[in-house]
């Protein structure tokens, strides 16, 4: 009933002349579970807009994650989602599993990197993905960008996804699962440190897997929106040295069809806050919008596009719907 009740406000608000939107206008964010980032990085923009954009309301929502918040955004659910670059890719072409569905979404910011943490507890036998044999991995929630990933860095590895047990948890199951023994090992791509892994590691002797660098070769060689990055060492209690593995770049998408003006106000705001939005997580520092043009893998949105513009920061036709 809420979804329905939001998504009636903005069709009414869409139906308005600019100036009276602004004292209608309420936007629903589609973030992710409460175990992860999206979800206090999305209360903390929805702060920022409602006490900055005039007339704006928003409000954000507990949801699958990226590929979810993709459709919620598609379907008119929501107007505003967080997801993972992959994801977006991929929606924004109709490609892979948006085969031949291309999403009504454009860009408004990139975020800040997302880190892939495959962590196990010690004395589990996992040292590396070659040894998911016979185990139980948790490869993250259903429509969640975890599940994304693991899906695309294991088959480009090629891991054999019948040689194991798979689970589909959330970030705080996947931790719950390992403490009690349920699961050997679990996949979070999220901005490090994150809560679940946190809480876990105070009372758990956690391993985080590293990937060889002929493995992270693979996985960026094959697809372009993916890097390597070394997991600082200290990030979680016990991990005392750098972890190699693959980051990912989250996204803001809107609804292709909001108003310039609406979206021009949002992003400005967006960028005007990060110091506040850094209060929250530190990755917000990255929220930039030289970020924006430098790491945005699909089109912005004009609205977007102006506000990165009045900072100085030149867009790309390639960015430019």
């Amino acid at each position: 009933m809420k979804r329905i009740l939001t998504t009636l406000s903005i069709c009414v608000a869409l139906c308005l002349p600019v100036a009276a939107v602004a004292a209608t206008t309420f936007l629903s964010i589609g973030t992710g579970g409460t175990g992860g980032v999206y979800y206090p990085y999305g209360g903390g923009l929805a702060e920022v807009w409602t006490k900055n954009v005039p007339g704006v309301k928003a409000v954000a929502e507990v949801t699958g994650a990226s590929v979810e918040n993709v459709k919620l955004a598609d379907r008119g659910e929501t107007v505003v989602g967080m997801i993972m670059g992959d994801v977006a890719f991929q929606a924004y072409r109709g490609e892979g599993k948006f085969e031949g569905k291309p999403q009504k979404v454009l860009a408004m910011a990139s975020m800040y990197p997302n880190v892939l943490q495959l962590v196990t507890l010690k004395g589990s036998g996992i040292k590396n993905v070659t040894d998911f044999t016979g185990k139980k991995i948790s490869l993250g929630a259903p429509g969640s960008g975890t599940a994304f990933m693991a899906d695309l860095v294991l088959k480009a590895l090629g891991v054999d996804m019948n040689s194991f047990e798979t689970s589909r948890l959330s970030f705080n199951e996947t931790a719950n699962a390992l403490k009690d023994g349920t699961i050997d090992a679990g996949f979070w791509v999220v901005a490090p440190g994150t809560s679940s892994i946190m809480d876990l590691a105070t009372t758990h002797d956690v391993e985080v897997v590293a990937f060889t660098p002929e493995q992270q070769k693979k996985v960026t060689d094959q697809y372009g929106f993916y890097s390597s990055w070394d997991l600082d060492a200290g990030t979680y209690r016990g991990v005392d040295q750098p972890v190699p593995t693959i980051s990912v770049w989250n996204v803001i998408i809107v609804q292709s069809s909001l108003p310039d003006d609406l979206v021009y106000q949002l992003s400005k705001s967006l960028f005007e806050n990060t110091a506040f939005l850094e209060k929250i997580h530190p990755f917000a520092k990255y929220s930039t919008p030289e970020n924006a043009v430098g790491k945005t893998p699909i089109a912005l949105h004009p609205g977007a596009i102006r506000a990165i513009e009045e900072k100085g920061v030149t867009v790309p036709d390639r960015l430019k719907p």
